[in-house]
């Protein structure tokens, strides 16, 4: 394998790497901009004007901050919102308990999203949390990116959600969900998102507002239908030809609680994973045009309209659905919500609709993921870095999209069936808390005298008390998974109930033996050291390089 590479004849050698420890304010060395910035975070990362294509309307051509709103609200409500309810149903034991965990997953989506609104504000750039945890940990160098560099892999690869859309398109058109027909289906969802992004960028983005839009009139329609039902309003109620739900009364609501600790927290992570989306605009910060202004205005407003139309959602689901039938639904809970009211011939054609939704949601996770390679791609530290840097030839991040669809693919075609979902599902929102455990870690320290030299000081202050609130309950996220759940109580079906943690620190040992082998036994083995410069990609945007200096 090759670990590094030269600079391109089109590439243009601008400087020495600064020591991060020691930065002097400018926009390469990673320190974080001022209150009295003028800039918005335009220049934080060099990138050209015309690669700015978000915050402008493709109307006018005028610049349009709402545009980053809406690609918020767009991509944060998950897919899962129409698979998971069963899961976590499971997991709670009680409807009651069910609402419990989602009031407490968004109370946790509400912290993080103050927390990334700081560390946004802060390295307006593009790659979340790759950026963060750059930014405060330090030493050794690389290792802190070698290790995200592996967990992308589970947590932008779109195999749930386009399982998801591959069983209802299926249910829809009355074709039985079989494994092949399941993973077919599913791979050409794939193929499709990595080919219109990668490929056509204007298209894929005004198809992804599109089906985002048509996203939240498909979720806002199930929340007025729902409460409509629970009012027993005439049109609205239970076909008498199924079960009738009872799950409001005092006596069900609770009934079933009691499934343990460890239980509860596995249901809480597939409600997390519903709140994903709180974080996607900073993974495209670079292309947002005055993204300081834009997040600050966006992120807020998209998770308090989410988390009440997820509450909304569940109300309408128990409203409708009884407790058995959502236990024994499998992924497809909502179209069991539209055929207890409006009989099977529209469950079908709202079938449809639901996967539609999901396809956008799809777009809209893959556009980001692919710019989180991309800037990967930037930094040096994969393979071959200036194919994965480049736009080429699309004007687009075309190697970064490929290599989470690759991802994407394997998974699809290599977890069984069976646990497949709730283990994909689960392990990646364990490998996203182990993450926000370090980030929000990483901004605590921030704030302590021992940082003083990083000189932070973003436009935008999270309360520190959030910030504790955030760190804390990821830790015990983190922890809770490894102690055994209640008697009778399971977390899957066959698989042990450690799979999910396991797996997430295994994945931190392939990190840690890329970065062991790329940074400290090549460079004795061959007797050189590695040495990072800048270099100006004939697109214009700036990334670095590593060198080879002989000892």
């Amino acid at each position: 394998m090759v670990f590094l590479e030269s600079t391109s004849e089109t590439d243009h050698l601008i400087a020495s790497e600064t020591d991060p420890l020691i930065g002097n304010g400018n926009a390469s060395d990673g320190v974080s901009l001022t209150r009295n910035d003028e800039t918005n975070g335009e220049v934080f990362d060099n990138v050209p004007q015309a690669k700015r294509q978000l915050g402008q309307s493709s109307l006018d051509n005028a610049e349009y901050h709402s545009l980053d709103i809406l690609l918020q609200l767009y991509s944060l409500p998950c897919p899962s919102i129409y698979a998971t309810p069963s899961n976590i149903l499971r997991s709670s034991g009680s409807v009651g308990v069910a609402f419990i965990m989602w009031i407490a997953g968004a109370l946790i989506a509400f912290c993080g999203t103050a927390v990334y609104m700081e560390l946004g504000t802060g390295l307006p750039r593009s790659g979340g949390e790759k950026n963060y945890l750059e930014y405060t940990f330090r030493r050794p160098r690389y290792l802190v990116t070698c290790i995200f560099m592996v967990y992308l892999s589970i947590m932008g690869a779109g195999t749930a959600n386009s399982v998801v859309f591959s069983e209802y398109l299926l249910h829809a058109l009355a074709i039985e969900p079989t494994h092949f027909n399941t993973r077919l289906v599913a791979f050409l969802c794939l193929s499709f998102c990595c080919f219109l992004h990668g490929t056509c960028l204007k298209v894929g983005l005004r198809l992804q507002n599109t089906l985002g839009m048509f996203k939240l009139i498909v979720l806002v329609s199930i929340v007025i239908s729902g409460i409509l039902c629970l009012l027993n309003v005439p049109g609205f109620t239970v076909d008498n030809a199924y079960e009738i739900p009872h799950n409001f009364e005092w006596s069900k609501f609770w009934e079933g609680s009691g499934t343990g600790v460890n239980a509860f927290v596995s249901g809480l992570y597939n409600v997390i994973w519903s709140f994903i989306g709180y974080s996607n605009a900073n993974y495209a910060l670079s292309e947002v045009r005055d993204p300081v202004r834009t997040l600050k205005r966006a992120a807020p407003l998209a998770v308090f309209g989410v988390a009440t139309m997820y509450i909304l959602i569940n109300v309408a689901y128990f409203a409708a659905v009884s407790k058995s039938d959502i236990l024994g639904s499998q992924r497809i809970v909502a179209a069991l919500f539209f055929r207890n009211l409006f009989g099977s011939t529209t469950e079908r054609a709202l079938s449809a609709f639901i996967a539609l939704s999901t396809l956008g949601n799809l777009l809209a996770g893959q556009f980001s993921q692919g710019r989180v390679v991309q800037e990967l791609g930037r930094e040096g530290i994969l393979p071959y870095a200036a194919f994965f840097a480049s736009n080429k030839p699309f004007n687009a991040p075309l190697a970064g999209l490929s290599t989470m669809y690759a991802f994407g693919c394997f998974f699809l075609f290599t977890v069984p069936a069976g646990d497949a979902y709730i283990f994909l599902i689960t392990l990646a929102a364990y490998s996203l808390t182990l993450i926000n455990t370090f980030v929000s870690l990483g901004l605590l320290l921030l704030h302590t005298p021992a940082y003083k030299l990083w000189k932070w000081n973003p436009p935008f202050h999270a309360p520190k008390f959030v910030i504790m609130a955030f760190f804390i309950s990821n830790l015990f996220l983190v922890v809770v998974p490894f102690i055994p759940p209640a008697t009778g109580s399971r977390v899957y079906e066959q698989l042990p109930y450690w799979s999910h943690p396991v797996a997430a620190f295994s994945l931190s040992l392939i990190g840690i033996g890329y970065w062991y082998i790329w940074s400290i036994w090549r460079p004795k083995r061959f007797g050189y050291r590695l040495e990072r410069k800048w270099v100006i990609q004939d697109d214009g945007v700036s990334r670095y390089t590593f060198l080879q200096v002989p000892l």
